[in-house]
């Protein structure tokens, strides 16, 4: 049976809040991903680098991957897609115009991948009713406050796990589709910042196609500092209302109901987790009833957040990353 051909896009995004050594430790191990799959005979891809700046700035990038990770050039091919202003969602989309092969594989500039991560992603595209296979994200951790974040976030943790990864949804940071259907099906545009992957999961359902979930794990450095905290908490709220508005249209009482009996569920989520994972994550006995306080803080600002949006009291405006929230 033939190899699946593909091309990787990269985004830039991510990019402005971690550092450049960070972004190169994940192209060496994409690099080094790509050089073993060659090695079994696949064909050498195109790694699409996606960013918001103008082609301008292609010559400086370039210069920045290749001082970092010299082996990610000699691996594949390179080619920088320009998007001024281009926000997360709109950088994949982007890159996609410019992808060829049977599948498009979406990783981030701020995720390391593990061993083995490219070949699991690319297995199940050897069947030919194969539309979107789903890698698995966890957060890497080396704090208190990093650990309390894996614990409490959306991805699963790195092991031990098993009930919330069968159950994940897709990632834009460690995705891939058959390039056919998603040329055909960008992730939608919306308001919202982490919004468009849930509603083009839902799309895939309506049209009945598998999500094929696979072991090809990648992490995703840990978000750093008080203000993006506080800042994260709210705009999960308001993503969380905006979730609800699009996949069921409510009216705005429905909208202000949802935001209260989502704060309970992901509060008792919240402490479920913390108290079941918070050993295997390292964390000391003492520390996790702070870890857990921190998380209900988490989820009581998403609650503001998802209400002040819901009851109308903030307007539903794009989100962005702001200036403030600062950097790793």
């Amino acid at each position: 049976m033939e190899h699946p051909t593909y091309s990787i896009v990269i985004e830039m995004e991510n990019a402005r809040s971690v550092d450049w050594d960070e972004i190169g430790l994940g192209l060496k191990a994409l690099a080094r991903e790509i050089a073993a799959v060659s090695a079994k005979g696949f064909a050498r891809p195109k790694v699409i680098i996606s960013h918001a700046g103008s082609d301008a700035d292609a010559s400086i990038l370039q210069s920045h991957i290749k001082a970092e990770a010299p082996q990610l050039g000699e691996a594949a091919e390179m080619i920088f897609a320009a998007c001024p202003g281009g926000r997360y969602y709109e950088l994949k989309n982007n890159g996609v115009r410019l992808a060829e092969g049977n599948a498009v594989i979406f990783t981030d500039s701020d995720t390391v991948t593990e061993q083995g991560w490219l070949a699991a992603m690319l297995t199940p595209f050897r069947d030919n009713e194969t539309v979107c296979v789903n890698g698995h994200t966890y957060l890497w951790y080396d704090d208190f406050s990093s650990r309390t974040f894996a614990l409490i976030w959306f991805f699963p943790m790195a092991r031990g796990d098993k009930r919330f990864a069968a159950k994940r949804a897709i990632n834009a940071n460690n995705v891939a589709f058959r390039r056919d259907w998603i040329s055909s099906h960008p992730f939608p545009e919306h308001n919202g910042f982490k919004v468009s992957c849930t509603l083009l999961m839902h799309q895939l359902w309506r049209e009945g196609h598998k999500i094929v979930n696979v072991d090809a794990r990648a992490y995703h450095y840990p978000p750093r500092g008080l203000r993006f905290f506080c800042w994260r908490a709210l705009v999960t709220g308001r993503d969380a209302d905006r979730k609800f508005v699009a996949l069921h249209a409510p009216n705005r009482a429905r909208r202000i109901a949802k935001s209260f009996s989502r704060w309970g569920t992901m509060s008792w989520r919240t402490t479920r987790r913390v108290i079941a994972h918070a050993p295997q994550a390292g964390m000391p006995f003492w520390q996790i009833p702070f870890s857990l306080a921190l998380g209900l803080a988490f989820y009581t600002l998403a609650f503001l957040g998802h209400f002040g949006l819901a009851a109308g009291i903030v307007r539903d405006q794009i989100e962005t990353l702001p200036d403030y929230t600062g950097h790793s």
